[in-house]
C-alpha cells in the first residue's frame, strides 16, 4: 500500500531521448545551409507588408522568382587544419614577419624628418653603374659621329654624357649625393651649348651645318685639343673636391650674384651666336666685321663666354684653386686659337680688321686680356 502511495505521489522518470552521436570539430568548420521554402528558419522575421503604386508594379517579382532566390547556397568555407603541417607554419610565419618588418621600415621612412629635407628635386643618388654606361654610350656615338652617321638624338647623347662627367659626377662621387648647383649647372650647360643649332632652326628652320669653306673651321692640333679636354675635365674634378660638402653651400639670396652670372653668361653666348650668325654665312663664314652686341667688349665673346661657364662651376662649389686653374687652361688654349682666326680675319678683310683690333684691345677678358 505505500508503495502505491509512492508511485502515485512520485512517479517514476521518464526515459531520457537518446543523445546525438558527437560530430567531430574541425567538421563545424565546414558550415553548408541551403534554405528552401520547406525548411524551417532558425529565426522568426516579422512579416512586412510592401504596397506597389500603380507606377511600381515592374518592380515586383513572379512568384517563380521568390521560389528560385529562397534557395541560397553559402560559399563552403574550407579549412583543413589537419593539413597543416609545421613547415608551412614556418613558412607563413616568415611570410608575415618579413611583410610586417617591410610596413614598419616604409613608415619609419616616411615620418623621418631626413627624408623630408634632403629627398627633394634637387638630390639624386648617381650610382657609378649609371655614369659608367652614359659614358660608354656617349663614346659609341661620337665615333659614329665622327663618322657622319650620328642622328640628333645620338648627338644630344653625345653632348649629355660630356656634361653629366664635368657637372654632376665629380659631387656624387665626393659627396655620395647630388644637391643643388651640380644639378643647375648640368641643365645650364645643355642649354648652353645648344645656342648654335638654336640660331639655325631661328635662321634655317633646321639643325643641320651647311655646307662651308673649310678654311673658317679654325682647329688646333689633335695633341692640343685633346690635352684641353682632359684639363677641362681634371678642373671640374679638382673643384668638386675642393669645394666643401653640397650642404653646405649656403642658398636662398647669398646665390643672387651667381644667379645673375648665370644670366649674363647665358646671354653673352647667346647674343654672340646670334650677331655672328647675321653677319656671317652659314653661321660659320663671316660677311662683315661684327662689331655689335659683346663684341663691343673683346673680340671673341664665344670663347670668353665658355670660359665663364666653366668660372661658373667652380664660383658655385666655392673653389677658388680650381678656378685659376681652369682659367689659365682656357686662356692658353683659346688664346692660341684666337691668334689663328684674327690671321685669317686680317687677311679676309684688312684694315677693317685692323681697325676693330685697335678699337676694342681685349681678346677674351675686358680690361686684362
Amino acid at each position: 500500500m505505500g508503495t502505491t502511495a509512492r508511485f502515485l505521489h512520485f512517479p517514476p522518470p521518464l526515459p531520457s531521448p537518446p543523445r546525438p552521436k558527437p560530430r567531430p570539430l574541425f567538421s563545424l568548420l565546414r558550415p553548408s545551409l541551403a534554405l528552401s521554402p520547406n525548411s524551417p528558419l532558425p529565426y522568426k522575421f516579422p512579416s512586412l507588408t510592401l504596397s506597389l503604386g500603380p507606377n511600381h508594379k515592374h518592380l515586383a517579382l513572379p512568384p517563380q522568382a521568390l521560389s528560385k532566390t529562397s534557395s541560397l547556397p553559402l560559399p563552403p568555407f574550407d579549412l583543413d587544419l589537419d593539413r597543416v603541417t609545421p613547415l608551412a607554419v614556418c613558412k607563413w610565419s616568415a611570410v608575415l614577419a618579413i611583410a610586417i618588418a617591410a610596413v614598419k621600415k616604409a613608415v619609419s621612412l616616411v615620418l623621418n624628418p631626413f627624408f623630408w629635407t634632403y629627398f627633394s628635386w634637387t638630390w639624386i643618388f648617381w650610382p657609378w653603374i649609371s655614369a659608367a654606361a652614359l659614358a660608354a654610350y656617349g663614346l659609341l656615338c661620337f665615333r659614329k659621329h665622327s663618322l657622319g652617321r650620328a642622328s640628333i638624338l645620338e648627338q644630344l647623347a653625345v653632348v649629355t654624357a660630356a656634361v653629366a662627367w664635368l657637372t654632376v659626377v665629380p659631387p656624387a662621387h665626393f659627396n655620395g649625393f647630388l644637391e643643388g648647383w651640380p644639378v643647375v649647372l648640368f641643365f645650364v650647360y645643355h642649354y648652353f651649348f645648344f645656342f648654335e643649332s638654336s640660331v639655325r632652326r631661328r635662321l634655317y628652320g633646321d639643325l643641320y651645318a651647311r655646307p662651308h669653306d673649310t678654311k673658317w673651321d679654325v682647329r688646333l692640333p689633335g695633341p692640343f685639343q685633346v690635352g684641353f679636354a682632359v684639363l677641362v675635365l681634371v678642373g671640374h674634378w679638382l673643384a668638386a673636391y675642393e669645394g666643401p660638402e653640397l650642404h653646405m653651400i649656403s642658398g636662398g639670396w647669398a646665390n643672387a650674384g651667381v644667379w645673375a652670372l648665370v644670366a649674363v653668361t647665358l646671354f653673352m653666348r647667346y647674343h654672340s651666336v646670334l650677331y655672328l650668325a647675321n653677319y656671317s654665312e652659314k653661321v660659320v663664314v663671316p660677311t662683315a666685321v661684327v662689331q655689335f652686341g659683346p663684341y663691343r667688349w673683346v673680340r671673341h665673346p664665344i670663347y670668353a663666354s665658355t670660359m665663364l661657364l666653366f668660372s661658373l662651376h667652380c664660383i658655385t662649389l666655392r673653389a677658388p684653386l680650381s678656378l685659376l686653374f681652369l682659367v689659365a687652361v682656357c686662356l692658353v688654349y683659346y688664346g692660341r686659337k684666337a691668334e689663328f682666326e684674327e690671321a685669317l680675319m686680317v687677311e679676309s678683310f684688312g684694315e677693317r680688321y685692323t681697325e676693330y683690333m685697335n678699337k676694342v684691345r681685349y681678346r677674351l677678358i675686358p680690361f686684362v686680356y
